[in-house]
């Protein structure tokens, strides 16, 4: 079976406090065909120092000024030679065994236009409090509700993409809201239950900041998709999209069931990520990358990941300090 290559953009300003981690939480994924892509805004606060340090692991990356993370965003994806995008924001990490998963599911016949994972919310300080399951939604139901997707773990073809003209870049909030809007109009969004991704929600967060902006741009979306009738209901849109009952409901029994589980791998995965543990032994970052996203299944070992030859080398004494 070949595995689709699979490209992720990382837009990050001045994000040195969780950089190193999200880059880790990639590359140490053991997928085979991966091409990492990191769009820095020209930050000032160590992140480039980060960046260089794993820049032969890295497709491309730059640090300038840009006109916002979107289109940080959608120039990393013009550069792209992937067959399934996504990204992950600096401040997230990706789950052990993600791509590997999500690189099974495109890697079919006749594959879906995107696909959306569960996620894993985490406060500033690292500590899940909370998941979240993708719900399947119609359209019209996303425009109401909300694209019931967690962006980071959320996937989609690059033909996909580029066939309903890609990011909105003069959003600044609800660009991936639109984007998904504009992909169900196209074809399906497969939802599985594994756990793709940790979201962190700190104070610095552009989730705790751009309420106002947030409104604004989905009565955008509304008036742009045809649903002026409901336009009032923009300014309850954040409310609706993260105040969902049945939605909460459904994260919250997630949540009691899948605790214990999803504590313990998430864990051993940050242990590893961040070589917090000098015992541990090269290559364990690796093999824990092997366990299934969905937490349960029989884990497998697979080999390092690699980037035009190179394997990938645990964190050195010295890299501890950026965590």
């Amino acid at each position: 079976m070949r595995m689709p290559r699979i490209t992720i953009v990382t837009p990050s300003y001045n994000q040195a406090a969780f950089l190193e981690a999200t880059i880790r939480s990639v590359i140490g994924q053991g997928y085979p065909n991966l091409e990492y892509i990191i769009m820095d805004g020209g930050s000032t606060d160590g992140s480039v120092e980060i960046i260089r340090r794993y820049e032969r692991h890295l497709y491309h990356w730059v640090s300038r000024k840009d006109n916002g993370q979107a289109d940080a965003i959608s120039q990393g994806f013009i550069r792209s030679t992937g067959d399934v995008l996504g990204w992950l924001n600096s401040d997230d990490m990706l789950m052990p065994g993600a791509l590997l998963r999500v690189g099974r599911e495109f890697a079919v016949e006749v594959p879906p236009i995107g696909l959306s994972g569960a996620c894993v919310y985490v406060d500033e300080k690292g500590s899940p409090f909370m998941v979240h399951r993708p719900i399947s939604r119609s359209l019209t139901g996303m425009l109401l509700l909300g694209h019931g997707c967690a962006q980071m773990s959320t996937f989609w073809l690059k033909r996909a993409y580029d066939k309903v003209g890609g990011l909105d870049v003069t959003m600044h909030y609800s660009f991936d809201y639109e984007l998904f809007v504009r992909l169900r109009a196209i074809g399906s969004i497969r939802r599985i239950p594994d756990y793709l991704s940790l979201f962190r929600l700190h104070e610095g967060s552009k989730t705790r900041r751009l309420y106002s902006t947030c409104v604004m741009e989905d009565l955008a979306i509304l008036n742009r998709h045809g649903m002026k009738w409901v336009r009032g209901l923009a300014f309850l849109s954040p409310y609706l999209r993260r105040l969902n009952p049945g939605g909460r409901l459904c994260n919250r029994i997630a949540w009691l069931c899948d605790r214990r589980k999803v504590t313990a791998t998430y864990a051993q995965w940050l242990e590893t990520v961040l070589c917090r543990d000098p015992s541990q032994r090269p290559g364990s970052f690796h093999r824990m990358a092997a366990h299934e996203s969905d937490i349960g299944r029989e884990s497998r070992v697979v080999e390092p990941a690699t980037l035009s030859g190179q394997s990938f080398e645990p964190c050195k004494a010295a890299d501890r300090g950026h965590t």
